[in-house]
């Protein structure tokens, strides 16, 4: 048994969802069709891609703490190639703050409470007792991962676990400001702000379905929001109906799911293009 299968296997008995990590950080697809990203998922495979396997199969979504699953198929094999071993934080019921230079290590120690700290290659990662939305770049040199993300696993680190503060939630939550230019505002075609075959009761349903398919969403999150964007554009997208406020409800609702701020706009502006807007 290799050391970082050994590792992975404590770490499942301790609650941790584990998987293994190749060349670059980067995770294995733990089926044969998933091999080398044969299936079509994302090149950095760190969420799940368009992938025709029975189950998740694409890092966060691959964790587990089954030792059967840890040891037999496809992974008896890519433990033999493994470089690391990771984690899904929000899995085990954590939030880890990726602090990435020292710079941001002040920042941390002047502004968040203490708690388990564990270093890095370059930085340390803050443990927390609590699960949110990870958010990539919240500030210089600090990302969070918690649910729909993975971490390495670096050691058991040092200290107690603090509860998650509200100083890390909001760093998430300042997200939605970068997803509310004007720039993706569907201007309104000569309907002067009212939709001109819509009543509002209908346009408010309409929005609270289109974010409750994204929050139920259990795969495919970023497709899942692309076709939710396109349905409620092909809508509404050419009435003048759809003000900033619910646009920015439903980049909330992605950016729940772990969509970044630059995700959500990425895909408005495909829906936006593919629909002609």
């Amino acid at each position: 048994m290799s050391e970082h299968l050994r590792t992975a296997l404590e770490l499942a008995a301790s609650g941790l969802p584990a998987l293994p990590l190749r060349a670059g950080k980067v995770p294995f697809g733990n089926c044969r069709r998933c091999a080398d990203n044969a299936c079509g998922g994302r090149p950095n495979m760190k969420s799940p891609g368009p992938c025709t396997c029975p189950a998740p199969c694409h890092a966060w979504a691959a964790a587990t703490t089954d030792p059967h699953v840890l040891t037999s198929g496809p992974w008896r094999r890519a433990w033999r190639h493994a470089e690391a071993v990771a984690y899904h934080p929000g899995g085990a019921g954590l939030t880890v703050v990726d602090l990435d230079n020292a710079d941001a290590i002040a920042w941390a120690r002047a502004t968040l409470p203490t708690t388990r700290t564990v270093p890095t290659t370059r930085g340390e990662h803050w443990l927390y007792q609590g699960v949110m939305p990870s958010a990539n770049a919240v500030r210089p040199g600090v990302d969070i991962k918690s649910t729909m993300a993975y971490a390495r696993w670096l050691g058991p680190g040092t200290g107690t676990l603090t509860a998650l503060p509200d100083a890390v939630r909001a760093l998430a939550v300042k997200a939605p400001a970068a997803a509310r230019p004007a720039a993706v505002i569907v201007p309104a075609l000569g309907g002067g702000g009212a939709c001109p075959h819509r009543t509002p009761a209908y346009l408010a349903r309409g929005i609270a379905m289109a974010e409750q398919r994204i929050t139920e969403a259990r795969s495919a999150v970023h497709a899942t929001v692309y076709r939710t964007f396109l349905a409620v554009l092909s809508t509404h997208g050419r009435c003048g109906c759809l003000t900033e406020a619910y646009i920015a409800r439903l980049f909330a609702a992605a950016q729940a799911k772990g969509e970044t701020a630059r995700h959500c706009t990425d895909a408005w502006t495909n829906a936006r293009t593919k629909l002609g807007l």
